[in-house]
């Protein structure tokens, strides 16, 4: 059977369970846990499935798994003993008697779609390994290793900032969230783009360039930073921080 053909019919059967598991735990944010490990699932089947993986298939594999692996492990414990997330609540009630269908559908298989693009790099490095680790692989774990320690420090700056009661109905403007308002989605957009970097070591390696510009348009345009700015936006003091930080990639404050 195709590659690509098993490696889909597997995600399917993966959001598929994960579609269960939420109608036994009767909240659908676990979708936030399975994204970061399905990529890891992913990533490994893929690997095992094709005999030409090599060192860079090993290598992607590796950074893949640390990222997707710490981002299951971050929401799990943000999700533990508290209320669904906002914005599933708010489908709840949104959706009313057709929310299940719609939670199949619009969270569970699109999300699995989603995933697939967005790994797509990862399974052509897998599927062929192409020439040995050069400059391309050089600078694409660079970029990685740039972007997991955005990523990873700007989420542990930031629940650190949430657990601390004195900073009650207060706005994060500390740390890295000083010269980024999101510096954990200028994170993972990094670590993205420098697979997709790597890829281009591979054949036909630059239609692996779908992942890291789906992941982006999804983090500027849909669901991570629209979706958190509109609510953010009730806070006082976020038109100010919004003035004056700029909202993806760090750098110095805006001038006035």
């Amino acid at each position: 059977m195709n590659y690509f053909i098993i490696l889909a019919f597997v995600l399917f059967c993966y959001m598929s369970f994960w579609f269960v598991l939420s109608l036994v735990k009767k909240r659908n944010d676990v979708a936030d846990v399975a994204w970061g490990l399905g990529f890891v699932l992913m990533t490994w089947i893929s690997f095992y499935l094709s005999d030409d993986s090599g060192v860079r298939g090993l290598l992607v594999g590796i950074l893949v798994s640390v990222w997707g692996l710490r981002l299951a492990w971050h929401i799990h414990a943000r999700n533990k003993g508290k209320a669904e997330d906002y914005r599933y609540l708010a489908w709840r009630k949104e959706w009313g008697k057709w929310f299940y269908v719609r939670s199949y559908f619009q969270v569970y298989l699109l999300q699995g779609t989603l995933l697939f693009l967005i790994v797509t790099p990862v399974l052509l490095i897998n599927r062929s390994a192409g020439a040995n680790l050069g400059i391309l692989d050089v600078l694409g774990v660079c970029l990685w290793v740039l972007g997991f320690l955005f990523e990873s420090i700007g989420d542990a700056q930031l629940a650190r900032f949430l657990k601390d009661p004195a900073n009650k109905g207060k706005l994060m403007k500390r740390g890295l969230w000083a010269y980024s308002r999101h510096p954990n989605y200028f994170g993972e957009v990094t670590q993205w783009w420098g697979i997709g970097l790597m890829a281009l070591a591979v054949p036909f390696g630059w239609f692996g360039l779908i992942g890291p510009i789906t992941i982006t348009f999804l983090i500027l345009k849909v669901s991570g930073i629209p979706m958190l700015e509109k609510k953010l936006a009730e806070h006082p003091d976020f038109a100010e921080y919004k003035r004056t930080v700029r909202v993806l990639i760090p750098l110095p404050k805006k001038i006035l």
